[in-house]
């Protein structure tokens, strides 16, 4: 990656959902510690390969109040840039995420699933192109607001960085066509 970043050819979006290592080893309990997910963005800006932060996925009424947190933590270890996605909870994952919030947190359950349904159309998914990466609504607006301050209070672009396909060759040879 440092070999490629030396080329503007690569960057790194490291996720952090929570800084709260206890709700982290429940929800994610087989990813690594927020601390460790600083460390990697540390390390990795160190190594000279720009790296952000993901602020991913952020679950209305549970993990929305960190976005700030998560955003100055990043900076402070190096991010450089950042993004946020809101949960959406497509398919079976719907199911696992329900009982989920039974077994862990049946007092917020209730309202956790109202807040995703706000955000997403009175479902818990919504798989349209354009608006599953952001929500509506205005929670969706609340917590893009809230996304937008942070940055703007740590000093981060909320976009990723710029790179460049300039030094990749073409390999030799014929080129199959597809159609």
């Amino acid at each position: 990656l440092a070999e490629l970043a030396r080329h503007d050819a690569a960057a790194v979006f490291v996720s952090i959902t929570t800084l709260d290592p206890d709700l982290c080893g429940v929800m994610e309990p087989r990813t690594s510690r927020p601390s460790k997910r600083l460390e990697a963005i540390r390390r990795l800006n160190e190594a000279g390969v720009p790296s952000g932060v993901l602020v991913a996925p952020v679950i209305p009424g549970l993990t929305d109040e960190e976005i700030p947190s998560i955003v100055a933590a990043a900076v402070d270890a190096g991010a450089r840039f950042a993004g946020m996605i809101p949960l959406r909870l497509p398919y079976a994952v719907k199911s696992l995420f329900e009982d989920w919030l039974e077994t862990h947190l049946p007092e917020r359950k209730t309202k956790i699933l109202h807040r995703i349904q706000a955000i997403r159309g009175g479902r818990l998914n919504d798989p349209n192109f354009g608006s599953r990466m952001k929500g509506g609504g205005i929670f969706a607006e609340q917590i893009a607001g809230l996304f937008d301050l942070a940055c703007k209070k740590a000093g981060i672009a909320e976009a990723s960085p710029q790179l460049s396909t300039d030094h990749f060759k073409r390999p030799a040879g014929l080129q199959m066509k597809l159609f």
